[in-house]
């Protein structure tokens, strides 16, 4: 059996007794390469001191400020959604890493006796500090510092306390040591659900299990657990492997990687997408899909049919007011995050994106999207046409060329879906619809619009049948005339 099997996860870096010996890598990436491709399939660029300014690139969502040799590991959505709603500069963030057990037994020895003691609940082993933020500008000033000390003296110089917003989030953060490689690599083996996003030349050898196109497993080999198998790994049929594990890569390894040595380059545009599948959300049965689809278009044909008439007269309103063009073709995300243009009458005036920067303010909205009771920029007659909903029949034509469906989540922009990962896959793995549930449900009482969004398209992504299509229909339709 080979040494690397000896190793639990983390045996990409030697033993501790040959601490001059090179990092050993894993599909041709070194430990703390390997972090930073971590978080770059979660659209976050790793940025650390003296890396140097060229190296913050245009793309990411977010950056994370980290020391020299720093580790971290833990979940993103709570933080992703309170930046959000605070939009900070900078969001400071403090990592609690506890112990991996609820139970502690230590022996105690006062002078006059010796006892055990016992302690309950998981105790926080390290506490340390990590910086996150959506400014490039933040990111160069951290990359350009000499050291840690001065990074981090620079970045507080800039921002101001009211632009920073602090958090705590339970994970893991560590040095790049031997032991702490081996700690970070425990987790990240069981977290990362798709390395493939940012490594080419991978492919899922069995659930959890990550292998290198160049690595050789036997018909027989029984591998239980998660595991990465790096490049040039040979496994005879003989084997037993039980993860977490990372089998380094053997001699020739490193020619995984691209051939200036440097890890591959990240698409920024790809790790944005949602174009892996999700467990339980995947649309329904194929027979669902096929069905809903058939409905679709039966649908949009017979509305399309019933108000053609209307489409002159509306022309001819919006024309009357405020001229060309009649339509107006707003970019949103359909299945997988694909852009297309929603159709609608234009209800604005045409300079409506210019005058927005100045109501920002007064958003009624408590999410991304923008909403105002009485938006100063809608036409008289684009009122009218929202009161009634006739506004949104030209995307019945998005549902016939299968950008839409008639009921599915809000169609939204890219800028929207960015944040909340959970709740963009879950919305991106249907078609978004003409109408819904949130549409059909939602109060709109303050600050609990975004709230209720989230919501609603979550409970119709995993609940959606037929008859609760019919209903939402049917909702839709008595509001209309209501």
């Amino acid at each position: 059996m080979s040494a690397a099997f000896a190793h639990p996860a983390g045996s990409i870096l030697p033993e501790s007794d040959a601490p001059k010996a090179a990092p050993r890598t894993v599909w041709g990436i070194e430990p703390l390469a390997l972090h930073d491709l971590l978080w770059a399939s979660r659209c976050v660029q790793i940025v650390r001191p003296g890396s140097g300014s060229g190296s913050v690139e245009r793309g990411p969502a977010l950056y994370f400020l980290l020391r020299s040799d720093q580790l971290i590991l833990h979940p993103l959505d709570e933080i992703l959604k309170r930046m959000h709603w605070a939009s900070p500069r900078l969001v400071r963030l403090r990592v609690l890493t506890r112990a991996e057990s609820n139970y502690a037994e230590q022996v105690v020895d006062d002078g006059n006796r010796v006892r055990f003691s016992r302690a309950y609940g998981r105790s926080v082993r390290r506490n340390d500090r990590a910086w996150l933020t959506a400014d490039p500008s933040l990111a160069k000033a951290w990359a350009g510092s000499v050291g840690d000390r001065e990074a981090k003296d620079l970045i507080r110089s800039r921002v101001p306390k009211d632009a920073v917003l602090s958090m705590e989030v339970e994970g893991l953060s560590t040095h790049a040591t031997h032991d702490g490689v081996r700690e970070w690599t425990e987790r990240a083996i069981k977290q990362w659900r798709r390395p493939n996003a940012v490594l080419p030349g991978l492919y899922e050898y069995q659930r959890g299990v990550w292998a290198h196109e160049t690595a050789r497993i036997g018909p027989e080999v029984r591998v239980h657990g998660n595991a990465w198998i790096g490049a040039g790994v040979e496994l005879t049929s003989q084997e037993v492997v039980v993860g977490p594990i990372v089998l380094a890569d053997e001699d020739g390894g490193h020619l995984a990687a691209e051939s200036s040595g440097e890890p591959p380059s990240v698409d920024w545009d790809l790790t944005r997408s949602p174009h892996w599948s999700l467990p339980g959300l995947t649309g329904g049965s194929s027979l669902r899909r096929a069905g809903k689809r058939l409905f679709d278009i039966v649908f949009s044909l017979l509305v399309l049919a019933g108000t053609l008439p209307l489409y002159p007269l509306v022309m001819l309103a919006i024309w009357l007011e405020d001229g060309r063009p009649f339509f107006f073709a707003h970019t949103r995300q359909t299945l997988g995050g694909r852009d297309f243009p929603c159709l609608k009458f234009r209800t604005m005036r045409k300079d409506a994106e210019k005058i927005k920067a100045d109501l920002v303010k007064q958003n009624a909205a408590d999410g991304p999207q923008f909403f105002m009771e009485n938006d100063p920029r809608v036409t008289r007659v684009g009122r009218v046409l929202r009161k009634v909903q006739i506004d949104e029949l030209p995307q019945f034509l998005n549902v016939l060329a299968g950008h839409m469906s008639v009921v599915g989540p809000r169609p939204s922009p890219e800028k929207e879906n960015q944040f909340c990962p959970a709740w963009r896959e879950a919305r991106l793995s249907v078609r978004p619809g003409v109408t819904g549930l949130w549409q059909v449900s939602r109060t709109r009482e303050p600050q609990t619009d975004f709230q209720e969004w989230i919501r609603y398209d979550l409970e119709y992504v995993q609940h959606q049948s037929f008859v609760g299509d019919l209903r939402i229909i049917y909702e839709t339709v008595k509001h209309i005339v209501a």
